[in-house]
């Protein structure tokens, strides 16, 4: 039997849209995932990586530390070629002003770039840790990709979705079902690779 069935785990995240993705993603684990603000973790640590892995481990080991149980955490962002892989992993602050304030510079740095050029991917890095000093943490990666749309459209979805154009659905992943975005997103790629992962403990 699964060792974590029925067990907490911190989800080292005070974001909600994303502790919704999760919990429905995770839930066929039976894991009782809590975001670290329901427990009191703070949400202060300095993501001083330069990789989505990086980022994503320290980030886990944080949330480790201050509560005592075991951690998920992510570190994702979006890639966008003709950026030279910008805005990275630094696309949550990258206009430190938030999701609205990031939309805004993105399309202002791509007012100028072709329909050729506008090929973009999503990434996530998923890594599961049972405590603070766990060596082997367990790694997952999902990749999804898209363009980067003239304007926002849709309101689903959180951060870069109502940017992030799929042509072979014809709208952006904010206009997408939660379910069907789910199921194609890079977070939902990882995370299910990070479930197949955790049965096996």
């Amino acid at each position: 039997m699964n060792s974590l069935i029925g067990k907490k785990v911190v989800l080292a995240s005070s974001n909600q849209g994303k502790l919704r993705e999760l919990q429905n993603i995770m839930g066929k684990l039976h894991i009782q995932l809590v975001s670290q603000a329901d427990l009191g973790v703070p949400d202060d640590v300095a993501e001083t990586g330069t990789t989505f892995v990086e980022n994503a481990i320290i980030k886990a080991r944080h949330a480790c530390l201050h509560s005592g149980l075991p951690a998920v955490a992510d570190d994702s962002g979006i890639e966008v070629d003709a950026l030279h892989g910008a805005p990275g992993v630094y696309s949550a602050r990258y206009a430190q002003d938030g999701d609205e304030a990031n939309n805004v510079k993105l399309l202002h740095e791509m007012r100028d770039i072709p329909e050729s050029r506008r090929q973009a991917r999503f990434v996530c890095v998923m890594v599961f840790m049972r405590h603070a000093g766990d060596a082997t943490p367990i790694i997952a990666q999902g990749v999804w990709n898209g363009l980067i749309n003239h304007g926002t459209k849709g309101e689903g979805g959180f951060g870069y979705d109502p940017l992030f154009y799929l042509p072979d659905r014809g709208c952006t992943s904010a206009q997408l079902p939660a379910e069907e975005k789910n199921h194609l997103s890079h977070r939902g790629q990882a995370t299910r690779q990070l479930i197949e992962a955790l049965q096996r403990i």
